[in-house]
Formats: C-alpha cells, structure tokens, sequence
C-alpha cells in the first residue's frame, strides 16, 4: 500500500532513516505552524487587547470571539474525513497542504487591512481557521501514515509533543511584544509562520498520486462511526470529561484582571503565560514517571481532585508575584489532569477506530473547555458575579465531577502504563483502520 512516506514513481527509492528525516521536518515546520500561527496562540494576545482597550468590548463579547473564530477546529473529523476520500490532483497531503497554507497566508494578510471593527475581524479570523483546520489535519494524516511506514511512532510523537508544548512557551512572551505595538505586525508575523509549511511541503513531502476509492473510504468511515455510536463505555468518558471542563472558565476573566486589577502590561501577560507552560512541561515529565507506578484509578482522581482544589487558591489571584505563582501551579496541576483525560480517551476509543474515535473525544473535550469561557465572561458581565465567585464555582464543579469516574467500567482502570502494555502484548492488535484522523 503506497503511503504518504512514498516518493514518485522512477525515482530511487528512498532510505527509511532519510525518508523519516524528511517527514520529521514537514511534521515539525506543520505543528510549528498550524499551532504558533493560530489566532488563538501567538494572536490571542494582540486580539485580546485591541478587543478590549480599541473596541472596547465586554469580556463575554471577547469570550464569544475567541470561542466563535476557533468554532471550526472542533470538527476536525469531518475534515479528515474529506481529505482521506477527496484526493485533490491524486495526493491526500501534498495538495491539501499547499492550498490551506497559501489561503492560510493570503487571510492574515487580509487581516492586516480589515477594519477594526468586531464582525469584520470576526469573520476573518474564522476563515483563517478553517484553512489550518486542514493544514493540522493533513499534518495529523501525514504523521500517522509516515509512522506506520518508517516504525518510527514513537519518536515522531515525542518529537510532535516536544514542539507543541515549544510554541505554546514561545507564544506567551512573543504574543505579549506584539499586543504592545501596531496589530499589523501580529498579521505578518502569524502569516509568515504559517508561510514556512510552504517551501517545506514542496521540498521535503513525498507522496506518490495515486488512485482512492472514495466509496471504499466513506464505507470504512460509515463503520467506524457505528462501531464509535454504540460503544458505551466511550461516551460515557465523554461525558464526565465534558462535565470536568464544564466549570465556568477563567481565561477572559483572567485577561481583564491582570489588565484592570493588578495592571500587567501586555509583555507582563505574555510572560504570565509562559510560566504555566513551563510548569506543564514538568507535569509532563512527571506523568511519564508517575503512569508506570501508579495504579490508574488513583492518578486519575488525585490528578483531577488536586486540579480542581489547585483551582481554589485563585481568589488570591491579587498582586503580579501571586499571578505568577498561582499561574505556575495551575500549570502543572491542570496539565497533570488534562494528560490523565488523554490517557482515558486513549483507553476508551474502540479498537480499529482508533483515529476517528480519539479526535471525537478531543472534539468532546474542546468545545465544553472553550465554550464555558463564555459562560464564565457572562456570568461576570450579566448575572455580576464577583472574580472570587467565579473562581469557587469553577474548582466546585470540577471537584464534584471527580468521583462520578468511579462510574465508568473498571476494566477502564487496569492498574499501571507498565502493566497495560504487558497484558496487551499477549493479544493480537486490532487491524488499522483505512483512514485515520487526528
């Protein structure tokens, strides 16, 4: 079966080490892109404040635009779908990477001269999602077919985590910068980031054009859905995971405090930002550590119990030293409870659905996770809500879902990481879907 790692017919074959090599720069230039280039990551920042102290728009205004721009990426499946069964000029990544990166680019380059005004930068922002909506899904396909092809799984998934975790360490202090100077710049610089998966694709993506049966595709993607619908055990996951990320959300509400309480400059929030992601990094190193050791039930309900309780202490969110702390902490406690929610999506998704079923799950997490920031701004804006307020119902909601996992079915909690890849090792894997989706 050709895959993606493949190179044109009559040329010399390519060696695996220098056919992995060239797929590992177009997997790291396309998460670098699709994620820095986001008008959530590296624009959020300067959207935010020009949201604010230009437009002057209320928090759950600004809540409702971030939620809306970003509404896309939380049907990545579908577009996964579309690209496994539409080729476009017989490629499935090669073509599809190169029309959402230049549409991409050519948006943010719109952005720079559409007016400031709240339904025009709106609808802008929300073009430019939906291209690198393809563009990350095409680089999730591409990663998945190249690691099947190269055995190298492990190493592109480290190396995927390891500069996903980069940007979101860069996007803080750089995201800061520009919110202090004219907004232009922040359209330059997302699409010229977004730009570099350009020469990247053209250079280093192999792919032979080949003939897809888009009946075949559709049909294998027709019984996954129906192997996804009637597995009860995943949608049950799903649902006490929506309820844990249901808790009104703080992001918005943060953004205006550190601007209107504690007075933090914009290179000041950037900064603020980034202490969270470096604490995440040790909570990744420390779930490494800690899922070989520890019996799964019990990392799963201390990781979220003490995220929520962490959650608590925010009502001290009142000078910039305790921001900065409070942010580190949260940091690591909630990425320790997000990494303990992927470990459960990863044990729910049905055998031979595992791509399709994984990004519903994801999908599931997204939407409640950035949704209830709306929640949040307006129970602040309409309903006056105080700050603190806000902060107990948001650790009381997540706290109060975390026993309810003790719902799920217990093969769901098979002791350790260690003794799970034991235990499977004496079954024979489940065959690979035709299409997998990130």
């Amino acid at each position: 079966m050709a895959t993606a790692a493949s190179i044109p017919a009559g040329s010399a074959p390519t060696r695996p080490d220098r056919a992995l090599l060239l797929a590992s720069i177009v997997i790291v230039v396309g998460v670098v892109s699709t994620t820095l280039a986001q008008t959530g990551v590296l624009a959020r920042l300067p959207l935010q404040n020009m949201l604010k102290n230009e437009l002057h728009v209320s928090r759950s205004a600004s809540a409702s635009f971030f939620f809306l721009a970003g509404l896309l990426w939380y049907f990545k499946p579908l577009a996964g779908i579309f690209t496994d069964a539409f080729p476009i000029l017989g490629t499935r990544r090669r073509s599809y990477l190169l029309i959402s990166t230049v549409l991409a680019v050519a948006f943010w380059i719109g952005l720079y001269f559409t007016p400031h005004r709240y339904g025009a930068l709106l609808w802008t922002c929300m073009a430019i999602s939906s291209c690198m909506v393809f563009a990350s899904v095409v680089i999730g396909g591409y990663m998945v077919e190249v690691a099947q092809a190269t055995r190298g799984s492990g190493r592109l998934s480290a190396l995927r985590q390891f500069f996903s975790l980069g940007c979101s360490l860069v996007a803080g202090p750089a995201g800061g910068y520009l919110a202090a100077i004219s907004f232009g710049w922040t359209a330059v610089a997302c699409g010229g980031v977004m730009a570099l998966l350009f020469p990247a694709t053209v250079f280093f993506l192999r792919e032979e054009r080949k003939r897809v049966n888009t009946g075949e595709v559709l049909a294998d993607a027709g019984r996954q859905i129906v192997r996804i619908g009637t597995s009860g055990a995943m949608w049950a996951a799903a649902g006490l995971s929506a309820l844990f990320y249901v808790a009104p959300g703080l992001s918005t509400a943060f953004f205006y405090r550190q601007q209107d309480v504690l007075h933090m400059t914009t290179v000041v929030q950037g900064y603020s930002g980034s202490v969270s992601v470096a604490t995440g990094f040790l909570a990744v190193l420390a779930y490494a550590w800690a899922c070989r050791r520890i019996n799964f039930r019990a990392l799963l309900l201390v990781s979220m119990g003490v995220a929520g309780a962490a959650h608590i202490l925010f009502i001290y969110y009142t000078s910039i030293p305790n921001a900065f702390a409070l942010g580190g902490l949260d940091g690591f406690t909630f990425t320790m409870a997000e990494l303990v929610m992927m470990d459960l999506a990863i044990r729910v998704t049905p055998a031979g659905s595992e791509g399709l079923g994984f990004s519903l799950m994801m999908s599931a997490r997204n939407l409640p996770l950035f949704a209830t920031d709306v929640l949040g701004s307006n129970l602040l804006d309409h309903f006056h809500w105080t700050f603190n307020q806000l902060v107990l119902a948001n650790a009381a909601v997540m706290i109060a879902s975390t026993p309810l996992m003790l719902l799920l079915p217990q093969r769901l909690f098979r002791t350790r990481d260690a003794e799970i890849i034991e235990e499977e090792a004496l079954y024979e894997p489940a065959p690979a879907p035709a299409t997998q989706i990130e």
